[in-house]
């Protein structure tokens, strides 16, 4: 929904009975007039045995039978969190509803057993539906009143309203998803609200009763209306200058006159003349600023409209293609008709555009099979790097067994790589309720077809078999998550679990010492490993123990792997994925910035496999030798090299500080620390652990760029001709990834379907924020200044100066 739009529910449209929770009582039950003395109820709290009668009154009279909770009797705080539900329903409420709430004690005489009562009113002074939690105080000793006005308001008078209540109706908004969670910030307001309470509490000394009620929240605000009403009852005209808020029911309707206008100029019958015009200069400047918009940017109606006009004379530029399918109005036959034809004859797009039409913007399957028809010009690599996506692509196909997935399915028949990858990526999201159908669908597509696979069309290995090459991949993480259960109860240090893990895997389970068949790597299909060396295993020391596992390779050397068990490294994934994607981009263009695009594959939505890079975080290198250049001159000395090291060793890590700075800039990544900032003896950094991505992070303050005062040190610090090569080489990728700019972007739209933490909590926001760092108003020229201020300002925050904002970024890294 777009920032102007405001969408609300009619209260008449709404055929859904009346329903909401009592959920506790609040405060000291009053003494029974039969006690002994005031005293002496002081001593012993009153036992009650309590509930909660709920009348609803229209314009002042009861309607319905009334309803009850049933008996609390446990003790304060009284608890019966029950749903209520009315035999009345929504569209027979009038604007003057009210709900009378009366507490009711069964253990005493009948002088004693009324506690209480409120009332509240369902819509408020602006005609919306009440929704969510509501406190409501109680007259004690008053039952509820249903007259209108009622003598028993719900509502704390507005001259006692204090801090507390302000903080309440904050909580109440925040529940309802009005204000955005911030989870750090959150904690700490939570903790001050809590304190604030007792304060309050001791302050009033619990004189007040409060019952509070959940009333039931809709996807979209409700506005009272009368059944068989087309429009609001005037309000009444008040003398003071109050605004007074009116409901146009015609809101977000199309305007007739402009749609006539739209059919006619859109007539077929203008099709013979539209064929011979074309646009005139200020129309193509027009029409060219439109074909360089971004993926994810709405088209006007006036754009549409030049878009359609000048339809034919476009055919010829395949980049116009997804802009022209996106001004077609689709529930119109004859105009779809029309386009698909068009489609057929147009210029053929690159792989890039063909991924923004398995978006779900286009829901046509004629369109969506026109991409995948592209897809398969793709070559296996290419179409490796984007695997991910196209399986999430599968969420906004129309039916279960689609083109796209049968695609997927035929390509991966001839890669064993491909076909690996796949039937993980499908697996995961077999846990996902609302798809695990269509995903099992795809899952029994390959497995069918594999099975039939001739022996003679995979070097002799039948299909049989190299299936059950990829079950047994499953069956091998079955039994590392059954050894991380296993390793993590034993008590004592990190060394005793580690014993455990090597007595395991040379006892129990010494059969994954040496396998009985080699099985294919789920990191590297291609690779087969045949057995674990239980003295080369280990395990890090974390709070989630992962493991660290050393295979035999039936090529006689041996690979490692890291498994995890009991986080989701989905996102670890995609970032990772985006890594490598980029590096190959970067290569493409000539630019090797000696990234470190390390395997990881998710096995589960908590589980997951890593591949080991030999490496020592910045956190250790800087406690054992002091600085970054002395440990390098630990593995490349050279007394005539820069600082004491080979100049190719200085040039990698400069290289791959570039080149990170860059991507962890673009891809929003948050958290960074010395201990997730990983550096390899040839002198290439890289970064790890990828909690925190499309600007999120739990520090407040971030810089805009991850670069840490040791990094700039081990360069010569921010004033030498190694720093200034630094800067130049972000520039240059920089600009180098802005050009593939709709591709990362439209493989970042194809997952806003997924479970992914930072993408499925506002997947629009982050795309958008994703979109604001390619900076896609500025040219070339414009983006180098732009990105060397950026720097400029991210390094000075990282040295002492006297100004605020650098100095809450300097607190980063600290």
């Amino acid at each position: 929904m777009s920032g102007n739009e405001f969408r609300f529910f009619l209260s008449c449209d709404i055929n859904l009975p009346v329903t909401f929770r009592i959920e506790r009582l609040e405060g000291k039950l009053p003494p029974t007039k039969s006690s002994a003395s005031e005293s002496d109820w002081a001593i012993e709290e009153r036992k009650a045995e309590l509930y909660v009668d709920c009348t609803l009154f229209i314009d002042g009279a009861p309607f319905g039978l009334p309803t009850r909770t049933r008996l609390e009797s446990i003790g304060q705080p009284y608890c019966w969190n029950e749903l209520i539900t009315l035999s009345t329903k929504y569209r027979d409420l009038t604007a003057h509803s009210q709900l009378a709430l009366t507490v009711w004690d069964v253990s005493c005489d009948e002088d004693d057993g009324l506690i209480g009562g409120a009332t509240i009113i369902l819509f408020n002074n602006k005609k919306q539906l009440k929704t969510g939690k509501q406190k409501l105080r109680l007259w004690t000793g008053k039952e509820a009143d249903g007259s209108y006005p009622t003598t028993t308001p719900g509502k704390v008078p507005r001259h006692e309203r204090g801090e507390l209540e302000r903080l309440e109706k904050l909580v109440n908004k925040y529940e309802r998803g009005q204000i955005q969670p911030i989870d750090w910030l959150d904690r700490l307001t939570f903790k001050a609200l809590e304190k604030i309470k007792e304060k309050e509490s001791c302050k009033n000394g619990n004189s007040n009763l409060n019952l509070i009620v959940d009333f039931c929240s809709f996807e979209h605000r409700v506005v009272f209306q009368e059944s068989g009403a087309n429009f609001f009852s005037p309000s009444p005209v008040s003398s003071t200058n109050e605004i007074v808020t009116v409901w146009d029911p015609e809101v977000g309707r199309t305007n007739p006159s402009e749609h006539k206008q739209l059919k006619l100029a859109r007539s077929l019958n203008r099709g013979i003349i539209d064929k011979d015009l074309k646009p005139s200069i200020n129309e193509r400047k027009s029409i060219q600023r439109i074909l360089k918009y971004p993926p994810t940017r709405t088209l006007s109606g006036d754009e549409r409209q030049l878009l359609w006009k000048f339809r034919f004379s476009l055919m010829s530029e395949k980049k116009a293609l997804t802009k022209f399918l996106r001004c077609v109005e689709w529930s119109d036959l004859q105009e779809a008709k029309q386009a698909l034809e068009l489609m057929g004859k147009w210029e053929t797009i690159d792989v890039c555009d063909a991924l923004e039409l398995l978006s779900p913007v286009f829901e046509s399957e004629e369109v969506r099979a026109y991409a995948v028809r592209v897809l398969e010009r793709a070559a296996d690599e290419e179409l490796q790097c984007y695997l991910l996506q196209l399986v999430q692509a599968l969420r906004f196909e129309r039916s279960d067994k689609s083109r796209l997935s049968h695609f997927l399915v035929q390509r991966s028949l001839c890669n064993i790589e491909l076909a690996s990858f796949l039937r993980w990526y499908v697996t995961v999201e077999l846990h996902d309720p609302a798809y695990a159908k269509r995903f099992y669908s795809t899952y029994e597509i390959l497995e069918d077809n594999m099975m039939k696979l001739a022996a003679d069309l995979n070097e002799d290995e039948e299909g049989f078999k190299l299936w059950q090459s990829l079950v047994r991949q499953t069956e091998l993480t079955a039994q590392l998550c059954s050894i991380t259960r296993d390793v993590r109860n034993v008590r004592g240090g990190t060394q005793k679990k580690i014993d455990k893990l090597r007595q395991l895997l040379s006892g129990l389970l010494s059969e994954l010492t040496y396998f009985e068949e080699p099985i294919r790597s789920p990191l590297a299909p291609d690779t087969l490993i045949t057995g674990i060396v239980p003295s080369e295993s280990s395990i890090f020391k974390s709070a989630l123990h992962p493991l660290r596992l050393t295979f035999r390779t039936a090529n006689g050397g041996t690979c490692k792997f890291i498994f995890k068990k009991g986080d989701d490294i989905r996102q670890d994934q995609l970032v990772v994925q985006m890594v490598s994607l980029m590096d190959r981009l970067l290569k493409s263009e000539n630019l090797d910035l000696h990234l470190t695009p390390y395997r990881v594959l998710a096995t589960g939505q908590d589980e997951g496999m890593m591949e080991f890079i030999p490496s020592s975080s910045l956190a250790q290198i800087l406690s054992e030798h002091r600085s970054i250049i002395s440990y390098l001159q630990k593995f490349h000395p050279d007394e005539d090299g820069p600082f004491g090291i080979t100049s190719t060793c200085l040039e990698t890590f400069i290289k791959s500080c570039a080149g990170y700075s860059v991507i962890t800039y673009i891809l929003g990544i948050g958290d960074r620390h010395l201990d997730n900032l990983l550096l390899r003896d040839d002198g290439r950094l890289f970064h790890v652990d990828f909690g925190f991505i499309l600007g999120r992070d739990p520090k407040p303050f971030p810089p805009p760029m991850k670069l840490c005062k040791e990094m700039v040190e081990a360069m010569g610090g921010a004033e030498s001709q190694y720093y200034t090569r630094f800067k130049s080489y972000c520039c240059e990728a920089y600009n180098i990834l802005r050009k593939s700019s709709n591709l990362i972007l439209n493989l970042f739209y194809l997952m806003a379907g997924s479970n992914i933490p930072d993408i499925a909590s506002d997947p629009e926001k982050g795309i958008l924020k994703l979109q604001e760092k390619f900076r896609l108003d500025l040219d070339d020229e414009e983006c180098i200044h732009f990105f060397q201020d950026l720097i400029n300002e991210s390094v000075s925050a990282l040295f002492p100066q006297m100004v605020e904002t650098i100095h809450r970024w300097a607190q980063y890294w600290r």
